[in-house]
């Protein structure tokens, strides 16, 4: 049955979402917001098609805070992008660099606002996120990341990549840890399994912590879900 659903969904979704992906650019052209409602469109589908093909269902937990902030978020699969995307109304949300460098898709995730990741982590590359996350901040946008660096597996908990720390020090906003489970069920290879996917957003950080205190305060609460 879980392989079934998955062929149903992957038929549906990704057959449908190529027109709406294609469609981006176009878009692009009326500037920042129609990027970003177009996108939501794209995880609203998403979020339906999650939940009726798949029998997936979100379950959220802890209060999202009021006014733009800093969420960083566990990565275990490519479901809590598309939700988070539409949970926090259009954040400005990280960005490998690989994807930023498509022809025309780039162009448009730039129009949408995103933060383009170098994975190398140059000083060069890093100096550009931090502008963009500024100018997202000063746009009145929440700011999205996942300070791992990468999807992990459940169980897996690397340490935090060394541009959370100059982002959090640099935007001073709010920061609220995203921890999820989403990996339980949707492995990277293989059907994915119906059930209950948990976002628990953890308590409200203040700007203005050591490093070494937000680094532990953030990591510990990312992880608080996970399990192998």
């Amino acid at each position: 049955m879980a392989w079934i659903r998955t062929l149903v969904f992957r038929t549906i979704f990704y057959g449908l979402s190529v027109p709406i992906v294609a469609t981006v650019p176009v878009s692009a052209l009326f500037g920042q917001k129609a990027v970003i409602a177009h996108a939501t469109v794209w995880t609203r589908f998403h979020a339906w098609a999650t939940r009726v093909l798949l029998g997936i269902h979100v379950r959220i937990e802890g209060v999202l805070p009021e006014g733009p902030a800093l969420y960083a978020a566990k990565h275990q699969a490519m479901f809590e992008t598309m939700e988070l995307q539409r949970m926090l109304d259009g954040p400005a949300m990280a960005l490998k660099q690989e994807l930023a460098d498509i022809p025309v898709w780039g162009w448009a995730t730039r129009r949408y606002g995103a933060l383009v990741v170098d994975r190398d982590a140059s000083s060069t590359a890093l100096r550009k996120m931090m502008r963009e996350a500024a100018l997202a901040k000063g746009q009145g946008r929440s700011i999205l990341i996942f300070p791992e660096g990468t999807r992990v597996l459940p169980g897996e908990q690397p340490p935090l990549k060394s541009g959370f720390a100059g982002l959090y020090r640099l935007l001073a906003l709010p920061t609220v840890p995203v921890a999820c489970d989403s990996g339980v069920l949707w492995p990277k290879k293989g059907a994915k399994r119906a059930g209950t996917i948990t976002f628990r957003f953890g308590e409200v950080i203040p700007p203005g912590l050591s490093r070494e205190e937000i680094e532990a305060r953030v990591h510990a609460a990312m992880n608080a879900l996970d399990r192998p």
